[in-house]
Parts: structure tokens; sequence; C-alpha cells
């Protein structure tokens, strides 16, 4: 990683963004919506949008919800 601000900005867009296609390939794959997940969470269905769209940055407790809301581990939705 560098000490550039702009650089760093667009990886974690990028990794945000990784992140919240794992999550709604693991989604997909479960056969579940995005209302069950959120609903499940519980949490908003815009900011649930957010995480899957890599534009919020949500927290290691919101991932772990999510994470097991789906039926998968954490570590699924991190990993690269």
């Amino acid at each position: 990683m560098s000490n550039d601000p702009v650089d760093d900005d667009a990886w974690l867009l990028q990794e945000r963004r990784r992140i919240g296609r794992r999550i709604y390939d693991a989604r997909e794959y479960r056969g579940l919506t995005q209302e069950q997940v959120f609903l499940a969470v519980p949490l908003n269905r815009a900011y649930y949008q957010e995480i899957e769209g890599g534009r919020a940055n949500p927290t290691l407790e919101m991932l772990l919800r999510i994470a097991r809301a789906i039926g998968v581990h954490v570590s699924d939705l991190l990993r690269n």
C-alpha cells in the first residue's frame, strides 16, 4: 500500500466492491433475496444495498451478521 491518499481511496473502494460482490454471489448461490438477508440481520434495505454495491463501509460486526444470515463464514466474504 502506498502513502498516497488517492491510491488508498481507490484501493479501499476496490476492496469494498469486491467484498460486496462476494456477499451478492453468496446470497444468490444460497437462493436468498436481499430482503431475506437484511430482515434477518436486521438492517435497513438501503444500507444493505450499499454494502452489496461496495459503497458502504460495514463494521466487522455487520459483516459477521450478514455472513450468518447468508449461511457462510465471514472469511468466505473477505478472502481474495
